[in-house]
């Protein structure tokens, strides 16, 4: 056993908004279960999200705690507990809670004096720890909760500027430098790229961070995306550990999670693989339009599917439409309505389950492939274009329903993806012709693949315990040339 002050010390600071805290989070656990000292940085509200988990974690002996700072609500406007990027309902308010995020500096700038980690492990959107861990003398490790293929795309366009000259922004054009043929509009990319405003300029100031970084360490494994993981790392030139899927990897030790029997029996009543999972993620709004579209869509389709409706979203109805819809499947049997939360670990892994839709964020993406489901495509905002195209265009495990617009609410009528596309993408993915028979089996593949990389000799296995000797290795030698 190593004595305490041999042992290495690490402190996570996630970024608060559900799609970068989450991998953190299943990553710090995992450090802490290979007998790391793990401290996460965390507001109050923040740290209520993972509690159990890390309460769990110490009775078994792990060495794992949280670090809570205060969160400046009042300073900036916002009621108490508001302190997550998931609690903003307007952009006004979304802007009060990265203000908020922004004042936190200070406090965690203490921290790391009185923590003295060995490591810091910091989300992207603290760039500023770069010079943190370099008056600490330690390496920081920018973590990134996305895919590789996403990183190179938006490299490589910010490098050559494909877009600029186009006679549309509905015109394709190739994404240049990638070993695949892989065509985007204008449209699709993130507003930043189209206009410079002060979000491109703190990404900037993001990219200069992740090159002085020690490393980056990714939310992915080797077999998924091993040639933009190459190429990554040949245009970056620093290190890079690929140590995921992380949410596998931490709940193939964990419990059931407790589901109800109304659902369960629902699912148990139907053929394997025959029913959609439909679900958009913690940040996604869609206006009323969009949902009736969705309702429509699904029921032409003829397929079974289960659906989770944000409570939010649930209470645009007003003229009963949602209510009377949900009826309906009930009593054909057809559909399932969860509101708010669904437990989509236990729906992904049931054998019913033969199919997801998707807003192509990373981590929703990495859970259906842990199962080995195939996936129908509906990206909203940020990189979810990039990884739309991965899923289509390179790996060939999903059908796009046909997002158009790159915008973080859309709101407008326009931007809708009608019925008869989503019914057609879900008749293709569910249908059981010979295309959807190809998807479900590479889709498989890469399951087993995902679930090989995070077994012991799995690629993600040994990524994660090199990074662990290297770091002790690192720490040894500071403390050598602090005794002579």
């Amino acid at each position: 056993m190593e004595s305490q002050s041999q042992k290495l010390n690490v402190t996570f600071l996630p970024y608060l908004t559900p799609g970068h805290m989450n991998p953190m989070i299943d990553t710090a656990r995992l450090f802490a279960k290979h007998g790391v000292n793990v401290t996460i940085i965390t507001t109050q509200a923040n740290a209520l999200l993972f509690k159990k988990a890390i309460d769990s974690d110490l009775l078994s002996g792990y060495s794992i705690k949280t670090s809570v700072i205060q969160f400046p609500s009042s300073q900036v406007g916002l009621p108490d507990g508001v302190e997550n990027v998931k609690d903003g309902t307007s952009l006004e308010m979304l802007g009060k809670i990265s203000q908020g995020i922004s004042m936190l500096k200070d406090q965690i700038e203490i921290l790391f004096q009185d923590l003295q980690p060995d490591c810091i492990v910091s989300d992207m959107f603290y760039p500023w720890t770069v010079e943190s861990a370099a008056k600490l003398g330690v390496p920081r490790i920018y973590y990134y909760s996305s895919s590789y293929f996403s990183s190179c795309c938006a490299h490589f366009i910010r490098k050559y500027k494909p877009h600029e000259n186009l006679v549309s922004d509905s015109q394709l054009f190739s994404i240049p430098g990638i070993p695949h043929n892989v065509k985007i509009t204008s449209l699709q990319l993130e507003e930043w790229f189209k206009t410079r405003n002060a979000f491109s300029d703190f990404l900037n100031i993001i990219y200069e961070s992740e090159s002085k970084s020690y490393g980056t360490l990714y939310n992915s494994f080797h077999e998924l995306e091993s040639d933009y993981e190459q190429l990554y790392k040949r245009t970056l030139g620093i290190k890079v550990w690929s140590a995921g899927p992380v949410s596998t990897w931490i709940n193939k030790d964990e419990g059931n999670i407790p589901v109800e029997s109304e659902l369960l029996n629902w699912l148990n009543s139907k053929p394997n693989d025959s029913v959609l999972y439909v679900s958009f993620g913690s940040l996604t709004r869609l206006c009323y339009a969009q949902i009736i579209e969705i309702a429509h869509g699904l029921e032409n389709s003829g397929h079974n599917f289960i659906w989770v409706v944000r409570k939010k979203d649930g209470d645009k109805d007003k003229d009963g439409f949602l209510h009377d819809f949900e009826e309906r499947m009930k009593e054909s049997q057809k559909g399932y309505i969860i509101w708010n939360w669904a437990p989509q670990l236990v729906i992904l892994d049931h054998p019913a389950t033969g199919g997801i839709v998707t807003h192509c964020g990373w981590n929703s993406i990495l859970e259906s492939l842990s199962v080995g489901l195939p996936m129908i495509t509906w990206p909203m905002f940020a990189e979810q274009f990039y990884n739309e195209k991965l899923l289509v265009d390179v790996l060939k495990i999903g059908v796009s329903v046909g997002s158009k617009v790159n915008k973080f609410w859309t709101t407008g009528e326009d931007e809708k993806v009608k019925q008869e596309e989503i019914a057609k993408a879900v008749t293709v993915l569910m249908g059981g012709e010979e295309e959807s028979i190809e998807m479900r089996r590479r889709a498989r593949k890469l399951g087993d693949a995902a679930k090989k990389s995070i077994e012991e000799g799995g690629s993600s296995y040994n990524n994660l315990m090199q990074l662990i000797d290297e770091l002790k290795s690192l720490k040894i030698s500071r403390g050598i040339e602090k005794t002579n």
